[in-house]
C-alpha cells in the first residue's frame, strides 16, 4: 500500500511539475478572421536570408560556431549578398497562377538578419551591397496579385546575443526574451515595425522557442491591429507533418519542398508536385491550411526544381481551382484513395481520386458508400467535357453515375489530353451534383 502510494505520489509530481511547465497559450484572433484564413487554403512561405549564399542552414549555423566562423558570418556574409535577379512580381505571379491565396515572408529569421528597413540594427538588407527594402517589394507584389500578406518573424535573434556577449544558444534562460529584457524590447520594437510600415498586415507568424516571446509579440500585434491573424503563436502550425484526424480549430500544416526550409544547391532532395498535390488536398480534406515553403537562391531566382513543381501544380490547379472555391470538408475526410470536399451549400462533392496510374482514354469505375444519387444527380470530370477522346471518334467518355447497394458507383473516362506523352500523375477531380448524404 505505501508502495502504491508513493508510486501515485510520483505521477501526481510529475504531472503536476509538467503542467505548470506548459506556457499557456494566448489566441485573441477574432473568429471570423480565423475563418476567413482557413478560406485562404494554398499559400507561399518564403524563406530567404543572407547565408544562402554558402547553401547552408538557414541561421541555425550560428549555434555552437567557432569565434572565427561567427566574426566572417556577421561581417563579412553581408558585404557579398547581392541578389540582382530578385524580381517579387515574379515570385507573386507564380503563387497566384498556382492557386495560393497569401504568402509568408522571412523578415526576419533567428540569425538576426532583417530583410526590411529597420532603425534597430544595421544587420539588414540594406547594409549590403543590394542595398534596398526586400520585405517592401514582396508586400508590394503579392498585394498587387491580391494575395494576403503575411510576416515571419523570430524573436529568437543570435546577431543580438553575439554583440550582447551572450553564448548563442536555444534553450537557455539568458538566450531568449523572456530571460533578456534587452532582447525583449528590442524584438517588440522590431515587431512594430513590421506592423506599421508597410499597410495591413493580414497574417503573422511567430517562431521562435518560448511561446512567452510569441504571446508577448502577438499582444504587439494585436495591439497596432486587432483583425491581424496570428497563426504560429496563437494556433496549431504542425511543421512537416499533418494531423491523423482534423483538427477541430483553424490550423496550418507547413511544408518544405525540398528537406531544408532555404535554398540548398546540392544533397537536396525534393518533392515532386504529385507529392505537393496529394498533401494539400488531404491538408484541405482535413479542415487545414497548406503551407508550401520555397527558397531562393542567393540570385534571387526560385531554383529550377522548384520553380517546374511550382508550375506543374500551376497546371493542375488550372484545372482543378473550383474545387478549392467555397468549399469545406466533407462529413468524411475520404474513402480509401478517394477524398473529398464539398460545397458550402453542401448540394455537390467534389471527389479526389488518387490513382498511380490512370491512362488517356482507360475508364475506371469506384464506388463512394458517404453519398447517394438523386434524379438530379450530375457528374463531371473537371476540366473535360467528356464528350470527345481525341483521335477516337468512336469512343464515348461520357461520365455516369448510378446507385447500388454500398452507394454509388460512377465510372468515368480519362479523355482530356494534357501532356503530349497522354500520361498524367495527378488527381482526377470528380463533380457530383445533387447528391445527398447517405445514412444508411
Amino acid at each position: 500500500m505505501r508502495l502504491f502510494k508513493f508510486i501515485f505520489f510520483l505521477v501526481f509530481l510529475f504531472v503536476n511539475i509538467h503542467v505548470q511547465a506548459q506556457e499557456p497559450v494566448l489566441n485573441l484572433n477574432k473568429p471570423e478572421r480565423e475563418s476567413w484564413f482557413t478560406e485562404l487554403g494554398f499559400g507561399m512561405f518564403i524563406h530567404w536570408s543572407m547565408d544562402v549564399q554558402l547553401g547552408m542552414v538557414i541561421s541555425h549555423s550560428m549555434v555552437g560556431a567557432s569565434d572565427d566562423y561567427l566574426e566572417r558570418y556577421v561581417n563579412k556574409l553581408p558585404k557579398t549578398f547581392d541578389p540582382q535577379l530578385f524580381d517579387a512580381r515574379e515570385w507573386a505571379k507564380a503563387a497566384r497562377l498556382a492557386g495560393m491565396k497569401y504568402v509568408v515572408f522571412t523578415t526576419k529569421h533567428h540569425n538576426g538578419f532583417c530583410m526590411y528597413d529597420t532603425k534597430t540594427t544595421d544587420f539588414s538588407i540594406m547594409n549590403t551591397p543590394y542595398g534596398k527594402d526586400i520585405t517592401k517589394q514582396v508586400v508590394d507584389a503579392f498585394r498587387e496579385e491580391g494575395l494576403a500578406i503575411g510576416l515571419y518573424f523570430s524573436p529568437d535573434d543570435f546577431y543580438f546575443l553575439y554583440k550582447q556577449g551572450t553564448l548563442i544558444s536555444r534553450d537557455r534562460k539568458e538566450a531568449v526574451a523572456s530571460g533578456n529584457e534587452p532582447l525583449n524590447k528590442y524584438v517588440k520594437e522590431q515587431m512594430r515595425e513590421l506592423m506599421t510600415q508597410y499597410g495591413k498586415i493580414d497574417i503573422v507568424f511567430l517562431d521562435g522557442r518560448e511561446q512567452y516571446a510569441k504571446t508577448e509579440l502577438a499582444k504587439v500585434c494585436w495591439d497596432i491591429d486587432p483583425n491581424v491573424v496570428v497563426t504560429r503563436g496563437a494556433i496549431e502550425t504542425p511543421e512537416q507533418e499533418t494531423p491523423n484526424k482534423p483538427i477541430p480549430s483553424p490550423w496550418e500544416a507547413c511544408y518544405t519542398f525540398g528537406d531544408q526550409w532555404q535554398y540548398r544547391p546540392t544533397n537536396e532532395n525534393y518533392k515532386t508536385a504529385n507529392d505537393a498535390i496529394r498533401k494539400l488536398i488531404e491538408i484541405r480534406a482535413k479542415g487545414g491550411n497548406f503551407l508550401l515553403n520555397f527558397g531562393p537562391d542567393e540570385r534571387g531566382k526560385f531554383p529550377l526544381e522548384q520553380k517546374g513543381g511550382l508550375n506543374e501544380i500551376s497546371l493542375w490547379m488550372f484545372i482543378n481551382r473550383e474545387a478549392f472555391e467555397n468549399t469545406v470538408p466533407f462529413k468524411v475526410t475520404n474513402e480509401s484513395n478517394i477524398w473529398f470536399l464539398q460545397s458550402k451549400d453542401k448540394n455537390t462533392v467534389y471527389a479526389f481520386i488518387l490513382e498511380d496510374s490512370w491512362a488517356l482514354g482507360k475508364r475506371k469505375s469506384f464506388t463512394i458508400r458517404s453519398i447517394k444519387a438523386t434524379e438530379n444527380t450530375e457528374i463531371s470530370v473537371l476540366g473535360q467535357n467528356s464528350k470527345v477522346l481525341e483521335y477516337y471518334p468512336g469512343v464515348n467518355p461520357i461520365s455516369k453515375v448510378k446507385n447500388t447497394k454500398e452507394g454509388i458507383e460512377i465510372s468515368v473516362m480519362r479523355s482530356h489530353r494534357i501532356y503530349n506523352d497522354r500520361k498524367w500523375p495527378n488527381p482526377i477531380v470528380v463533380k457530383l451534383e445533387n447528391v445527398e448524404l447517405n445514412d444508411e
